[in-house]
């Protein structure tokens, strides 16, 4: 029998992987080997296959144990993705070896989970957007409508295992006859095959896809947030429900506001005049221009505050708001007049120029 490699390295997952760690690495294997994607090449679909197997053990809990505790072989040498990574209970494990193979359905499992990005500017978070996200999935045939039957026709009882789902095989040994049950592997356990696959989707009913999904986002929502669009992802399999998807907001740099949390800052330069006589300045906010007093003697580095300029907090509504730090900016040519002019300015206050 040839040496199986490791379900985890198969996935190229660490042996402490999540669940969701598992999940993702198997959509981007699932992905680039699938078939349909490699015409070409006669390997994709038995590495296609290799991954779903990997997966099929790895995903499910109960199995992923068993396959931790046994490794690659369970007890007496039998391979464990044809034995233990298969059976539950020690009904079936005495069937396994004395007995006929039980009928025994998949149960129904709920469909792997998709994320995407999506990208924002500090004026969007400010009154929130809705914005239109591509995301690759598995979605119906569209040639035998999801039937995975040319003919369109239903699935029937799998001819190879008699509608079990399994198959017994015996083996002569020394000590008498070893029977062993393994999952169907014309039907993959589900007891119903489809007698004429459609050449689209090799009978899966499924192709890989793009859809476009409309999502709304709330204003002042924070770089990284997370939004949860329910039955958006993958569909499920043997009637489970569909996964979900959630989209990562990421959000632009500003180039004159910065963020700190629902407070926004930013810094406006202003004429040394307006500095030391005071007065007023307009500066640009994300609500529109606004003036802003500056008292007289005014330093640089001075900060002012414009409540209710910021962002909006994503439950309460309630915005933040803008603080303005002061530059004061010292002219680089001046006019005979305004030279003249500050001489005198100077000799007034004692200062030597």
């Amino acid at each position: 029998m040839p040496e199986r490699r490791d379900y985890y390295e198969i996935l190229g997952v660490d042996r402490n992987a999540s669940q969701a760690e598992i999940r993702r690495a198997f959509r981007r294997l699932a992905r680039k080997y699938h078939p349909d994607l490699n015409p070409s090449d006669p390997e994709a679909e038995a590495k296609f296959k290799e991954v779903s197997a990997a997966y099929e053990v790895l995903s499910d809990p109960e199995r992923r144990a068993q396959y931790d505790r046994f490794g690659q072989a369970g007890p007496s040498g039998i391979m464990a993705g044809d034995l233990w990574d298969q059976l539950t209970g020690f009904g079936e494990l005495f069937d396994a070896f004395f007995g006929q193979p039980r009928p025994r359905r998949p149960s129904p499992r709920r469909g792997a989970d998709l994320r995407c990005d999506v990208t924002l500017t500090l004026e969007e978070v400010a009154v929130g957007a809705e914005k239109t996200v591509t995301v690759e999935k598995l979605l119906p045939c569209d040639r035998c409508d999801g039937t995975g039957s040319r003919s369109r026709r239903a699935p029937a009882t799998c001819p190879a295992c008699g509608g079990a789902g399994q198959v017994q095989h015996t083996t002569r040994t020394p000590f008498g006859q070893l029977s062993t049950v393994t999952t169907c592997a014309r039907c993959g356990g589900e007891g119903r095959a489809v007698a004429d696959p459609c050449p689209a989707c090799r009978g899966m009913g499924l192709r890989p896809g793009r859809v476009e999904t409309r999502v709304a986002i709330p204003a002042g929502i924070e770089d990284g947030g997370t939004l949860r669009v329910e039955g958006a992802g993958e569909p499920g399999e043997r009637g489970g429900p569909p996964g979900d998807l959630f989209v990562v907001v990421r959000v632009e740099p500003h180039e004159t506001f910065a963020r700190q949390g629902r407070d926004l800052a930013c810094e406006v330069p202003i004429p040394f005049t307006v500095a030391a006589l005071g007065g007023e300045v307009e500066i640009a906010t994300l609500n529109g221009r606004e003036k802003v007093r500056i008292p007289a003697g005014t330093q640089t580095g001075e900060r002012f505050r414009l409540r209710g300029h910021g962002l909006p907090d994503p439950e309460t509504g309630v915005r933040g708001s803008l603080y303005v730090t002061v530059r004061v900016v010292t002219p680089q040519r001046l006019s005979r007049k305004q030279r003249k002019l500050l001489e005198e300015f100077a000799r007034e206050g004692g200062d030597q120029v």
